[in-house]
């Protein structure tokens, strides 16, 4: 090879070099943040206050279901009929039994009253006047019985109409229309909607200093009603065993109506000693329909997409609550980064 030749292979190689140089996309390094000041994002859900699984009180086959999930129902409105024929029938004996036993109690009632002129006559001995009396208290007390029996058949025969304990919204109706209803077999679930909370498990050395206030996101709502500051809070007095964490409530204000079971994030400041946050660059989080994630350079210098977990947005990039590490190069510009691959 002449030395034109090496001088032209050398050129070539130098910008070759220089090129893969200019395509390597730009990283950054996953940086830390103090702790001090700081929060931590607690996972939670939104719970009614008030929420009732409506089950049924005898058996019978479901005849008419009067509301789907999702309707708005009054206290005392019907939802469900069960069949109630054998119910009914038994009532209607019932009340036949009672007549009967009023038929007799009237005869009894006469008949003492006559016992009682006699002996007032001296006609009959102190022991048929006490005969007399004690059928007519055997009597009465038969009418008494059977006048109970008759209550309960009735009752027994109203618990087939299953009726709104308060006015609430239907959230979930796993019956069908034919369905066998048991009792304690759920029909459905209702909820009063006027009163919501947001509930976390809390480990118990944040709670250590309660917090006078706490913000709430919620990832899913519209811009402006997605965060909210709240100072009431309740902690409950037990601490779970397995997570050792506390269960914290928090009382959602009139006017904030978020579906029960919506997710919600609470934010807590860190306690104190809690490991330092984790930041990166908001132009490196890459998202794609339900995947949010960042380019992390691998062993070969090869941007591989991974999955995180993202805290709050500030003013010096968004936190990472899990997923990498402090120190690992993140690439800063994951158009970049696809380009590479």
């Amino acid at each position: 090879m002449t030395i034109r030749s090496k001088a032209m292979a050398a050129a070539a190689g130098l910008m070759a070099a220089v090129a893969v140089q200019a395509a390597a996309p730009a990283t950054v390094a996953v940086r830390t943040a103090g702790a001090g000041g700081s929060f931590s994002a607690y996972d939670g859900v939104v719970e009614a206050v008030r929420q009732t699984v409506v089950a049924a009180q005898v058996a019978g086959a479901v005849t008419a279901l009067e509301v789907k999930a999702g309707d708005a129902v009054k206290a005392g409105q019907v939802l469900v009929r069960i069949d109630a024929r054998t119910a009914e029938q038994n009532a209607s004996a019932a009340q036949a039994q009672v007549r009967s036993a009023q038929a007799m109690l009237e005869v009894a009632t006469k008949d003492v009253e006559r016992q009682r002129q006699l002996y007032a006559k001296q006609y009959i001995s102190q022991a048929a006047l006490e005969r007399a009396e004690s059928q007519f208290k055997a009597t009465q007390a038969q009418a008494a019985a059977l006048l109970a029996q008759a209550g309960a058949a009735g009752t027994q025969s109203g618990l087939h109409v299953v009726r709104a304990p308060y006015a609430g919204i239907v959230a979930e109706v796993p019956t069908a229309l034919g369905d066998m209803a048991l009792p304690g077999k759920p029909l459905l679930t209702l909820y009063e909607p006027g009163a919501l909370r947001v509930t976390a498990a809390v480990p118990q050395s944040v709670l250590a200093a309660p917090p006078k206030q706490v913000r709430i996101e919620f990832p899913t709502l519209p811009a402006e009603r997605r965060e909210l500051t709240a100072t009431q809070l309740q902690i409950l007095p037990t601490v779970d065993p397995q997570t050792h964490t506390v269960q914290l409530r928090i009382p959602l204000p009139a006017g904030w109506d978020p579906r029960p079971g919506l997710f919600a994030r609470v934010w807590l400041p860190a306690a104190a000693g809690a490991a330092p946050r984790l930041v990166v660059p908001a132009s490196a989080v890459v998202r794609r329909a339900e995947m949010t994630g960042v380019y992390v350079v691998g062993a070969k210098g090869a941007p591989v997409l991974r999955q995180v977990r993202l805290g709050r947005a500030t003013a010096d990039g968004v936190e990472i609550l899990s997923g990498v590490s402090a120190g690992e190069q993140v690439v800063a510009d994951p158009q970049a980064a696809a380009r590479a691959q």
